[in-house]
């Protein structure tokens, strides 16, 4: 049963919405999982889902569909892309939940980018090369 699984606080994985650019000279934007450990994680499973604030229950919530990826193994101080993700969201809250394995040890975190965070302005570098929006 879950409630007899013990799950240990997540550190060195962040999630980050990064931006590029295309050959064609358009932006791209990707969600990565980066593992910051000293060693793999291995089995990860992500799933990712946006969604409106508003509790209502009226029309004017919003959903986008749930995806799940599976990734067998990033390495240490790797990353791997889960999946594209368009701007037409970025007014939604955009959660990621990341499970995965440190040798026997399963870890799971939720992270969430809230509405409009993921803009110009909050850019960061995060590696050589790559500039995004992080979340830790």
């Amino acid at each position: 049963m879950k409630k007899d699984i013990i799950f240990h606080p997540v550190k060195g994985i962040q999630v980050a919405i990064v931006k590029s650019t295309n050959e064609l000279n358009q932006d791209e934007w990707n969600v990565i999982v980066i593992n910051r450990n000293d060693e793999p994680v291995t089995n990860v499973f992500v799933t990712s889902k946006g969604y409106s604030n508003t509790e209502s229950g009226t029309n004017s919530d919003q959903r986008t569909s749930t995806l799940r990826h599976f990734f067998p193994e990033i390495g240490p101080g790797k990353h791997a892309v889960v999946e594209p993700i368009m701007p037409d969201v970025f007014h939604l809250n955009n959660e990621f939940w990341v499970s995965y394995f440190i040798g026997k040890q399963i870890y799971d975190k939720k992270f969430i980018f809230v509405p409009d965070s993921i803009i110009e302005a909050h850019l960061i570098d995060i590696e050589p090369g790559i500039k995004g929006v992080l979340h830790e």
